[in-house]
């Protein structure tokens, strides 16, 4: 009221030119570009024109209609709601100082400026005294909102300060050219410079593309490198939250071809436990993803609330959902969540779907590591550990006993009594039945107090880390009790009948510990060899016998 007070306009007869030149700003407000979460947007060419032109108070109310066309643009949430009342402050405050410098420095409204040259250069410093108090007044409320400070070296200062260059004198430009041909003036230089606003718009999108298909290819390589299939899936979806805005992330497997299970949840940066309902194929949004096999992209909860019947939390708004799929194979589903409305385009869903297919190879590539990596280590009748993997786990832990890290290390090494008459009465098949059974019972009872392991033939050996020697030897003799108090169940015998027979059998057990008993590994081994054989067989069998120097 005061600017209209004190500048007062005169629109008498120049409505139409008005609401021309509002479509103009329309246009270029309409078609931001976002750089580093701050939208920027080339109106400033034609706000400059209309001050000119109209002064002051025009030039207010057309960069308020253009605050108002851009924020519906970007479709702000609820709680951003304040940048509306914040923007329309700012723009206020930066028309009326740069507006009140002009006419400080003697400028005047709807000069000619060709047969006024004097005026040329106050017209010409406006843009420039526009532009610093946009960036100071930008930078207190940065600050003052949320404590960032402003490097002249980042990318959207540097975009502001490059298209600012362009845009003024094509404001200049402009209020020249309309004060001699009138209205005709925004068809010479709109049209043209709204076409660059929309080539610039398409550039930069097609910018931001380039930097996710790098950050893509660069996750891949990434993924790749593992070899272990929790860190691939840790990895994929830490570098997913960082390229995108991820409130909550689930990656589902498929079961029984129609059912899909959560493997991997990971809800506000938490990982969570899977024990979310089963979704059917066909049902609910990621049933629908694995029916159809196409990719589903929802920018609100009303868009996917009456399709979903899964898991979602309450405040999940904007959704991606993507098959996981290797050669042409539905693997599994991954399906993200933001708490906020429009937080993915159609170009994410793009960037997700080429990650997805990187991680089904590197998901495929770390299985099959695993698999192999078991077969090398395992003993393929009983599934337990074998001698080279207990070989290097019993060099491995004595370094760390040497390092200070471990106090104690203790080996158990035992032996089936008198197997070979086992073998002989009820054949060799009924014999690696006893094998697989002892060694589910031993890996049962020893848990994760030690490690368990076929050595050969019939001996087993149990490596316990931080383990004392006499709590090893109480061990042992539990594992002896176990042996020998319990029947073993054969199922097929030599005769070829089918009942069952039951089989006592016996263990004689060697203990030895370090340091007290070894200085390294192969003497550890050596040493509970000769307490098997020397204080366990040699005295009668089914017997537990430590390492005696």
């Amino acid at each position: 009221m005061l600017t209209y007070h004190f500048y007062p306009p005169d629109f008498s007869g120049q409505g139409i030119s008005l609401f021309a030149f509002f479509i103009l700003m329309f246009f270029v407000s309409s078609m931001p570009m976002v750089i580093n979460n701050t939208p920027i947007f080339l109106i400033q060419w034609v706000t400059m024109a209309v001050f000119l032109t109209f002064g002051l108070f025009a030039e207010m109310i057309m960069v308020q209609l253009g605050i108002l066309v851009l924020l519906l643009r970007l479709k702000i949430q609820k709680d951003q709601l304040f940048r509306l009342p914040l923007n329309s402050l700012l723009f206020f405050t930066l028309s009326l100082l740069s507006g009140l410098a002009y006419f400080a420095m003697g400028g005047k409204i709807g000069v000619d400026l060709i047969e006024n040259p004097q005026y040329f250069w106050i017209a010409a410093a406006y843009p420039i005294i526009h532009f610093t108090l946009n960036q100071v007044l930008i930078s207190v409320i940065q600050a003052a909102l949320y404590g960032r400070k402003i490097s002249f070296l980042e990318k959207d200062l540097i975009w502001e300060t490059v298209t600012s260059l362009i845009t003024f004198p094509i404001g200049l430009i402009l209020y020249i050219l309309y004060s001699e041909v009138g209205i005709l003036a925004l068809l010479f230089v709109g049209v043209p410079f709204v076409s660059l606003s929309i080539i610039l718009h398409l550039y930069y999108s097609s910018e931001k593309v380039i930097d996710y298909l790098q950050k893509a290819a660069d996750i891949g390589h990434q993924m790749a490198e593992r070899l272990d299939v929790n860190e691939v899936m840790e990895l994929f979806i830490l570098k997913l939250s960082e390229m995108l805005p991820v409130d909550y992330a689930y990656i589902l497997d498929i079961k029984d071809n129609d059912e899909l299970h959560s493997i991997y949840r990971i809800e506000h940066g938490q990982i969570k436990p899977n024990d979310l309902k089963p979704t059917k194929k066909s049902e609910g949004i990621s049933g629908l993803v694995l029916g159809t096999r196409k990719s589903a992209l929802f920018h609100s909860r009303k868009k996917w609330k009456g399709i979903a019947k899964e898991f979602l939390p309450e405040d999940a708004e904007s959704l991606i959902c993507v098959p996981i799929v290797r050669s042409n194979e539905v693997l599994g589903i991954l399906l993200l969540s933001s708490a906020k409305k429009r937080s993915y385009e159609k170009s994410q869903l793009m960037i997700v779907d080429i990650l997805c297919s990187h991680f089904a190879i590197a998901i495929e590539n770390a299985k099959h590591y695993e698999e192999t990596k078991a077969k090398s280590e395992r003993c393929a009748l009983t599934k337990l550990f074998n001698y080279r993997y207990m070989e290097a786990k019993l060099n491995e832990e004595f370094s760390r006993l040497q390092n200070g890290e471990r106090e104690f290390l203790s080996l158990i090494i035992l032996d089936i009594d008198h197997f070979k008459k086992v073998n002989d009465t009820y054949g060799h098949q009924s014999g690696n039945e006893i094998l697989c059974e002892l060694a589910g019972r031993l890996a049962n009872l020893i848990d994760e107090a030690g490690i368990a392991a076929r050595y050969g033939g019939e001996e087993f050996v149990v490596l316990m880390p931080d383990t004392s020697k006499e709590d090893t030897l109480a061990w042992a003799e539990l594992i002896r009790q176990t042996i020998a108090n319990r029947p073993f169940i054969l199922k097929q015998n030599i005769d070829g009948s089918s009942s069952s027979t039951k089989v006592y059998i016996t263990a004689s057990i060697g203990v030895a510990a370090a340091p007290e008993d070894a200085d390294d590994s192969l003497a550890l081994i050596r040493h509970a060899d000769r307490a098997l054989y020397v204080g366990a067989k040699r005295a009668g069998r089914n017997r537990v016998a430590e390492y005696v120097k």
